[in-house]
């Protein structure tokens, strides 16, 4: 059985359906006795605030999906997303002074993230459940009560989606919810850790926008396009090109980056119009790729659309803990991220006071309703800056002792130079409780770059400071791993490159910058001297231009074979497939490709090649007449969510005439057969070994292509009142058999 990465949770449905009503009754209480409370607290208005009807209704949510992560982790924990999905029918509704308000029916959808972390050798074997939302949760919520108020358009959308902004502030990254479930657990690491990486985006150029302006209907004008790029809750705009369908932006963006695997970089393009932008294509980036490829440097087809392409450059920054790699950068970009974790105040002031040359001197109170207003103890808030941003905490109630416990990030250009400017304030007033600043360059004199302190607060009381922990980590862009091939997408231009580079006697084997297979195992020696062996023997034997190469390189390995196996006999039949895919003359990349992942699979015997053959039978075994061969290179690029196979090309195809044939490539994603959604190659005119280098895309999710079958067809186009046998010879390819991350490439 083949288990995709999202598995079906029925059982787990099935649960939740009798449990909800229980759950209800729960809800019902906590809003009665704790949330009731609660919002009469808030404000003299809601004192009389009462729940009158609190029904959670019969239907319950359902949870599509679970994607559990296990291997690209951390082992002391479980990473699950559960794709959540809430079409509820609850009621609740409260009066508040004369007013009735109310919900009736809600809808939610998104994915929640759940980490249980640490796993522990005790009982309860969890330390603490983290949960947090990926991206802002879809949320519907249809009002009821004061006359339908809220439901009046611009309202109801307004109300909306400030609760959602409310929900996002509070759910979704980076602000997490920690439960613990041991006691004396220390959940501050776990609600704020350190971010994975930053990534930053050169958003560069486009090409062929659609076009959207039209004057009188008719009339097609140029767009004036813009893009918006978004990684979480955080969104940056660019500028508007004004009148050009392929603009050239040359802007870059930088976006801490959370939890990888998880978030992605999402690209949205808009026309600017007066009344209503229009949108013009998006595109969605997996970051774990640009993480494990350190810079892409592409153009993406934009999705959505009916054309378009967009050109970015994606470098992933690694936060390091080193010195050395602070230096200034001369453009300007950032060098560092500190990361504050603004924890509490103590004995914040009651009176509040201005600055006076410096000095602090209490305000002169001269009406008696003021002073009791001034005895209350505040409801402060903090403002931290560097440079030129500066971030808002949440307010604090009537506390001197406010306790924050929220994260800041910040972008940092000169460690050396900056500061962190820390500003609390009372909400009801203007005037600073206190302030404090911090220069970076104290953090350098800690081997850690981290500072967890009390600070003594200037322009307040003698007494009053701010707990906070500051933790710099420079910026690093990493070196590629040499071994590894990017997963970035081709650029479409680009094909295979062949043998072709000639340096004196010896022969090159020159690959495609951006290569389209994947990461390589590392060799053995023998297989690497059985390499360089076979790059000189076909240097001698094969050359690249005649079509009549193939029966030599044979011979060529034939002969390999038996040196090898001299040798060393145990490797005699992986080492056949090395030579095979080392002295193939049309093989895209061989310098990448010595061994691909699903040779192995397919059997180790050189007839358990694609054969093309008039039955339909899946793969070959040579009991047949082989009809001849076709090479492919197929992977799935999860950048752009898509299945790549590129078809090379053919050798020692059959005629089916004497006349000649003109072969042509045609590909199905089995079961689907729609005209509509078939790839056909170019015809090739007259031969039996014709080359295509072409590329074609099944935009499809990994566990939908992991069900598919790759229908591939060699046909000879042919006129049409002709006699003549179309098919060449076809071959079906079972994906569900194969690593398609890794991705592979065969004859």
């Amino acid at each position: 059985v083949h288990f995709p990465d999202v598995e079906r949770v029925e059982w787990l449905n099935k649960v939740l359906v009798q449990a909800w009503p229980y759950f209800g009754t729960i809800m019902e209480k906590t809003f009665k006795e704790v949330l009731e409370p609660k919002i009469r607290a808030k404000s003299i208005h809601l004192k009389t605030c009462t729940f009158t009807k609190i029904h959670f209704g019969e239907k319950c949510p359902r949870i599509n999906g679970i994607k559990a992560y296990t291997k690209e982790i951390d082992r002391r924990q479980v990473i699950l997303d559960l794709q959540i999905c809430y079409i509820g029918d609850c009621e609740i509704h409260m009066d508040i002074s004369k007013f009735n308000l109310g919900v009736k029916g809600v809808q939610l959808y998104g994915t929640l993230r759940l980490i249980l972390e640490p796993l522990l050798t005790d009982a309860p074997f969890i330390g603490a459940v983290t949960l947090f939302f990926m991206q802002k949760p879809h949320l519907e919520i249809n009002w009821a009560g004061m006359s339908n108020l809220l439901d009046v358009p611009g309202i109801n959308v307004m109300s909306d989606s400030l609760i959602q902004d409310y929900i996002a502030a509070r759910l979704v990254l980076p602000n997490r919810i920690t439960v613990p479930l041991k006691k004396n657990m220390n959940i501050a690491q776990l609600r704020f850790p350190i971010p994975h990486g930053v990534i930053r985006v050169h958003l560069l150029e486009a090409e062929n926008l659609v076009q959207k302006d039209n004057f009188l209907g008719a009339i097609r004008g140029k767009s004036d396009p813009y893009a918006l790029l978004r990684v979480g809750t955080v969104q940056y705009r660019s500028k508007t090109v004004s009148r050009d369908l392929n603009p050239i932006w040359n802007e870059t963006f930088e976006f801490v980056v959370h939890e990888v695997p998880g978030q992605d970089l999402e690209v949205d393009l808009y026309d600017e119009d007066p009344d209503k932008d229009d949108f013009m294509g998006s595109l969605l980036i997996n970051l774990v790729d640009i993480m494990n490829d350190r810079t892409v440097d592409e153009w993406f087809p934009l999705s959505k659309t009916t054309s378009g392409h967009l050109h970015l450059k994606l470098e992933w920054l690694s936060l390091v803990n080193d010195q050395e790699k602070l230096h200034e950068d001369k453009k300007g970009l950032s060098t560092a991220i500190l990361i504050v974790y603004l924890d509490s105040a103590f004995n914040l002031p009651k009176n509040h006071f201005e600055y006076s040359n410096g000095e602090c001197g209490a305000k002169k109170i001269k009406n008696n309703k003021y002073l009791k207003k001034t005895e209350r103890e505040p409801s402060s808030f903090a403002l931290l800056t560097v440079g030129s941003k500066t971030q808002k905490s949440k307010t604090c109630n009537f506390s001197k002792d406010p306790t924050w416990g929220q994260a800041f990030t910040f972008f940092v250009h000169s460690a050396h130079s900056q500061s962190l400017h820390v500003e609390i304030k009372d909400k009801d007033r203007d005037s600073a409780l206190g302030t404090s600043v911090v220069c970076l360059s104290h953090l350098l004199k800690d081997p850690n770059m981290t500072l967890d302190q009390r600070f003594q607060l200037d322009h307040s009381s003698s007494d009053s400071f701010v707990k906070m922990k500051l933790v710099l980590r420079a910026l690093n862009v990493e070196e590629p791993d040499p071994q590894r091939v990017k997963a970035g997408v081709s650029a479409s231009k680009q094909g295979p490159v062949h043998v072709m580079e000639k340096d004196g006697n010896q022969q090159k084997f020159v690959s495609p910058p951006k290569s389209e297979v994947s990461k390589v195992p590392p060799l053995s020696k023998d297989t690497a001297v059985l390499e360089s062996q076979a790059k000189k023997d076909s240097s001698e034997d094969v050359d690249t231009n005649d079509s009549s190469a193939a029966p030599v390189a044979s011979e060529t390995i034939a002969g390999l074979n038996e040196t090898e196996s001299e040798h060393n006999p145990e490797h005699r039949p992986l080492s056949a497939l090395h030579t095979r895919a080392a002295v193939v003359p049309t093989l895209p990349v061989v310098e990448e490709l010595r061994l691909a992942p699903s040779v192995a699979s397919l059997g180790s015997l050189p007839s358990s090649c694609f054969e093309l053959s008039s039955s339909n039978l899946d793969l070959h075994n040579g009991t047949e007449m082989p009809l001849g061969e076709i090479q492919l290179t197929v992977r799935y690029a999860s950048i752009r969510q898509s299945l790549v196979v590129l078809v090379n090309g053919c050798r020692n195809l059959v005629p089916s005439s004497n006349r000649g044939v003109d072969p042509y490539v045609r590909i199905y994603l089995l079961p689907d057969r729609r005209w509509t959604s078939r790839k056909k190659t170019s015809v090739k005119k007259k031969t039996l070994n014709p080359q295509y280098d072409e590329k074609f895309e099944f935009f499809e999710s990994l566990e939908d292509v992991k069900k598919r079958t790759l229908d591939v067809a060699v046909k000879n186009s042919r006129p049409f009142i002709s006699q003549e046998k179309k098919e060449l010879g076809k071959v079906r390819i079972d994906l569900s058999q194969e690593d398609l991350i890794k991705g592979f490439a065969q004859w």
